[in-house]
């Protein structure tokens, strides 16, 4: 079956308060064309928390924005935590609420990531230790915002990182067959692929390159030419694409991907996705 988000974990930016346009600190840099100070609104921000160059981000220099994902802790936040309260109507809650959106896309992330472990693995006990992760991680979402303040996020991923690492490395190496991942051309025994975890490949020359079942965890791919390569069955949790050219590669059956990935890439009509993604709307056709 193949791994579909639930609503939850996407952002719908109609039910947030645009926390992402004032929480955090912009740089001004290939990723946004000015500086911004965390707490203070970008200039960009309309009355109504909609963006006024939504449609024209990219050109004008901020495709950090656009490609910007809170797996749906804006929205969160905003209707849940602080049942519609906001920072413009609300200002001494500002700081309050800024402090757990921060949070809160920590959490939810997680829960991304446990959520599509939990697709990729048969019932048992792995399954059943990353059950109990996501109660526990689902919980803390739903805490009041003082008692969030206190989450421990480092320590919640120093508890789900062994998991998701277990998870990558089983499903590489082909013990589970991930859906979409055809049969990858290679021996089931061979197929945890490279080890390329946290690799500088900043620009990197890749065109065409074999990395089925790589491990490509928090590599930097900055830049770098992925046309034609592939990667089903890649571990990519954390690797940043930013202006990845992924013309034509395979995706399809590769692990820990997300949204933000993509929209930070490049590619065309011919690259090969996971189901659970979209096709990033700047992409050529």
């Amino acid at each position: 079956m193949a791994f579909v988000g639930p609503d939850e974990l996407r952002a719908d930016c109609t039910r947030c308060s645009a926390l992402c346009c004032v929480a955090p600190a912009f740089a001004a840099s290939a990723d946004f064309a000015i500086d911004k100070p965390a707490g203070q609104p970008c200039p960009n921000l309309l009355a109504d928390f909609r963006c006024g160059v939504h449609d024209r981000l990219r050109p004008l220099g901020f495709p950090g924005c656009a490609a910007y994902d809170c797996f749906g802790a804006g929205q969160k936040i905003t209707q849940s935590t602080f049942r519609g309260r906001n920072w413009r109507r609300n200002p001494e809650q500002a700081r309050q609420i800024f402090d757990a959106f921060a949070i809160m896309c920590g959490l939810h992330e997680l829960l991304w990531y446990l959520s599509e472990a939990l697709e990729l693995v048969p019932d048992g006990e792995l399954s059943a230790a990353l059950t109990r992760l996501w109660n526990a991680v689902e919980r803390l979402s739903n805490l009041e915002a003082a008692e969030l303040a206190e989450v421990d996020l480092p320590a919640l991923r120093r508890d789900v990182d062994p998991l998701l690492t277990r998870v990558s490395e089983l499903v590489r190496a082909g013990v589970w067959r991930r859906s979409g991942a055809g049969d990858a051309n290679r021996d089931p025994a061979d197929r945890s692929g490279t080890s390329l975890r946290g690799a500088e490949l900043v620009g990197a020359d890749l065109r065409g390159a074999e990395l089925t079942g790589a491990n490509l965890r928090g590599a930097l791919l900055i830049g770098a030419n992925l046309s034609r390569a592939d990667l089903r069955l890649a571990d990519l949790r954390g690797a940043d694409l930013r202006g990845a050219d992924l013309a034509g590669a395979d995706l399809t059956g590769s692990i820990f991907l997300n949204q933000a990935q993509l929209d930070a890439a490049g590619g065309d009509h011919t690259t090969q996705l996971p189901a659970s993604l979209r096709r990033p709307t700047h992409w050529p056709v």
